[in-house]
């Protein structure tokens, strides 16, 4: 297992849509100076900072540069549209990406269980031929035990990007979703979070921390995956809560990667 960041490791300077945005948005440029800076050796970039915006030209240099620094690459999207996908795969071939990490939902579609299965048919053969898997995210809406029937039915070529706080929004936890999903693993967002009951003690909210301070069970997390054979990259994610200005929710964002980093590697050295 190797840790890597993703441009949802730094979702404030990226930009959040709705919100304050950064004077200078972070770039994948800057996202792999910051790799180098951690000295970590995988990057994933997802939908928050989208490939298909690039040129062939910029895509090129990007791989080139990743290359020259050993950092290898992920590619992330959003949406299940054959085209859209189609798209994708030609990135991440270019990118040398093994698998292209999926959300199922996008702003344009929430298809039905039985909807994904028919999308996910018409691309997977072309994803087999190219050898690159397409790594399905556990995303709000659908359970483990649908994800898995999914899965099931779309055979080989694809896997599961395990997410460790999306589950939650369907009332499943991490450890839920694993008893079920485990030997699909390809890849981990490792994320933490805090839950913490509100004043008025009618319910909850759900926060992001930097990895160690929260309530998951990072190595717990890692243990299953090991006893499952799976040796995944995990990818720092964060849910920092912002602060009252966009400068120092950066700020802040910054010092959580930072942390963060340093305690998932003793983790992996434990």
């Amino acid at each position: 297992m190797r840790l890597g960041i993703s441009s949802y490791t730094y979702v404030w300077a990226v930009g959040v849509p709705g919100f304050p945005q950064p004077a200078r948005p972070l770039t994948v440029d800057g996202l792999l100076d910051k790799a180098a800076d951690l000295g970590v050796k995988v990057v994933q970039i997802a939908d928050n900072l989208p490939l298909h915006q690039l040129s062939s030209g910029k895509l090129d240099c990007l791989a080139a540069r990743a290359d020259e620094q050993g950092i290898d690459l992920e590619v992330g999207t959003a949406g299940l549209s054959p085209d859209h996908l189609s798209q994708y795969l030609s990135i991440a071939v270019r990118l040398h990406s093994p698998f292209v990490r999926v959300v199922i939902d996008s702003e344009e579609s929430q298809p039905s269980p039985y909807a994904a299965a028919q999308m996910l048919a018409e691309v997977l053969p072309d994803f087999r031929r190219a050898d690159v898997c397409l790594a399905i995210e556990n995303h709000d809406r659908f359970p483990a035990s649908v994800l898995a029937d999914l899965l099931k039915r779309a055979g080989d070529g694809v896997g599961i990007c395990l997410d460790t706080g999306n589950s939650l929004a369907c009332g499943e936890d991490v450890h839920t979703v694993l008893r079920v999903l485990a030997p699909w693993v390809v890849n981990v967002h490792l994320k933490d979070f805090f839950v913490q009951r509100l004043p008025h003690k009618k319910g909850f909210v759900v926060e992001g921390r930097k990895a160690g301070c929260g309530v998951l069970n990072i190595a717990a997390v890692i243990d299953e995956l090991r006893a499952a054979g799976r040796d995944p990259n995990l990818i720092l994610e964060l849910w920092p809560p912002p602060e009252p200005t966009i400068e120092e929710s950066i700020a802040k964002e910054e010092a959580w990667a930072r942390e963060s980093i340093v305690y998932l590697r003793n983790i992996l050295k434990s």
